[in-house]
This record gives C-alpha cells, structure tokens and sequence, in this order.
C-alpha cells in the first residue's frame, strides 16, 4: 500500500470545523483552543496546499472552490470515524475471568451449565481452571475457585456449595447388596497426583466398616476421580465416591449404593477475595455458580 501524503490531522480538523461553522471563534470553541490557532492551523493547510481556502470577510469565513471540496472530504470521512468510535465505544467489553476447581467438579458439574452464564453475561469469557492443587486466586493464575474445606480462608469469601457424603457406589449389574459380599468384588481407588488419596479412601471406610477379609490395597487405581465414576458405571469394581457428585447416575440407576456406612467429609465453597467480592464479574459468576441446579447446599 503506498504511503499516504496527508497534512498534520490538526490543521484538517481546524480547517473543518471552521469551514463548518464558517467562523474561527466558533471552531475554537469546539476544539477548545484559540481562535488565533485555528487561523494559523488554516493559514498553513493553505500553504501545504498551495490553495486559498476561504476567503476572508468581516465576521465570516467564505469557502472557495478548493475550499469547498476539500470541506465536503473532510466532512465525511470524519463523520465515519466518529460513527465507528461510537460503535466501539457502546459495544460490550469482553471480560475473561478463571475459575478453578477439580476437575471432577468441572467435569460433573459445572460443563453443563456454562450456557446459563453465557445468556445472562455473553460478554464474559469463562475459564475453568480444572487442578487438584490450589492455585493462587490473585487475579493471574486465578480469580474464584470451587474448594473443598472447613470454610475458613483467610481474605477470602467461602459461601458453601455441596456437602461431600463419601458412600459406596457400583452397577446394579453386579448384584452386591450384602457388606460381607464386597471381598469378591474389585475395589476402585483414586489418588490424584497433588493430593494422594482423595478426603476418603478404603482404609478409613474400612475402620469404620470392619468387613472380614477386606484388602483395602487392591483393585483398579485412577489418577482422575471422573475415570474412577466412568469404571463403577461399567461394572468394573465398588468405588468410594462423592454422593453429591454421583446424583445423576443414582437416580438414573446406573449406580446404586449398596450398603454402608456412608462418610460426610468437609464440604465443597466457592471462594473468592473479600477485596473483590464487589467487582461485577465476579459476581456475576458467583450468581451463576449459585444458580447451578444442585449448586447450593441447604443446611
């Protein structure tokens, strides 16, 4: 593209608007400078140009030929930038926002409803952060999280989400019913990576249950709590999972929990800084996550 030879965006704006008003006192009022600098911003349009473009009156300001064709450019083109400034200006500034959680939190529960925050804020730009580590919620690695805990955190809103009842859960195609039975059947565990052993594992349902010729140590191992689900729905062993996250394939008959004993553990916050609990977005999300079906645990 050639360069473009154009004069100093100032004069063009003075010759303008004086041209528009056809009076320098009137187009330094709009531009907020002097007259004085909108004669000498015309006064060297002309001499880059090599053309008079008024002719000057008493109280007035007369277009020349060159003057009036230069005027009705200059009008134009500056009536579309300012159209094009208004547009960007009145359209929604898009928003991104990250939210951890883990993964079988964001997997299991919150995926399906991300269309209910964007119809209500199209505007923000949702990212899920899915760790089993808590990461920072400083504004760059992350913004508001799902948590599991006591509540306590300190700086922080913790508005409680879900309880976290650990039961027993396998396919109603294994047929197990009765505690003593369970020996037979492979045992399903998950450690994640940044945790170990999830809030609980067999060994300490097994102090509570004492069931004869129980190996608390075999069975299938999964790093990923959804893998540990996906294997109980498919009759691969007995898990020990969250029943609050299991709620679908239980009522849907594709888990059963067999027997007991059942274990509430610390359950599921949403947090989020108490320095920006008035932010808009944050807001905006903390609504949505409290509106998820399921979302707000009743005490």
């Amino acid at each position: 593209m050639a360069q473009r030879k154009l004069p100093p965006l100032a004069a063009l704006r003075a010759f303008e608007a004086a041209a528009r008003h056809e009076s320098a006192k009137q187009a330094a009022e709009e531009l907020a400078v002097t007259a004085t600098a909108i004669s000498h911003q015309v006064r060297s349009l002309e001499e880059s140009l090599g053309v008079a473009l008024f002719v000057r009156k008493p109280r007035k300001l007369e277009l020349t030929g060159p003057g009036r064709e230069l005027k009705d450019v200059l009008e134009s083109a500056f009536d579309n930038i300012s159209a094009a400034v208004d547009r960007l200006r009145s359209a929604p500034q898009r928003q991104a926002i990250t939210l951890t959680t883990t993964p079988v939190i964001a997997s299991r529960w919150l995926l399906s409803w991300v269309c209910m925050l964007r119809e209500t804020h199209p505007s923000i730009d949702l990212r899920i952060h899915a760790s089993h580590e808590a990461v920072a919620l400083d504004g760059i690695t992350a913004d508001i999280a799902i948590r599991y805990g006591d509540g306590r955190w300190p700086g922080m809103v913790a508005e409680k989400l879900l309880d976290n009842t650990f039961i027993p859960a396998c396919s109603p195609l294994l047929g197990l019913s009765d505690v003593s039975d369970l020996p037979n059947h492979p045992l399903i565990h998950f450690h994640s990576p940044a945790a170990g052993s999830g809030p609980v594992d067999w060994a300490g349902w097994q102090k509570l249950a004492k069931v004869p010729g129980l190996d608390v140590s075999a069975g299938l191992v999964f790093s990923d709590e959804t893998h540990a689900v996906s294997a109980a729905v498919g009759a691969q062993g007995v898990a020990l999972m969250s029943r609050e996250l299991i709620e679908d394939e239980l009522a849907a008959g594709r888990l059963v929990q067999p027997f007991g004993p059942e274990i509430k553990v610390k359950a599921f916050y949403l947090v989020y800084p108490e320095s920006r609990q008035h932010e808009p977005t944050i807001q905006a999300v903390r609504d949505w996550v409290l509106a998820v079906p399921g979302g707000v645990c009743t005490l």
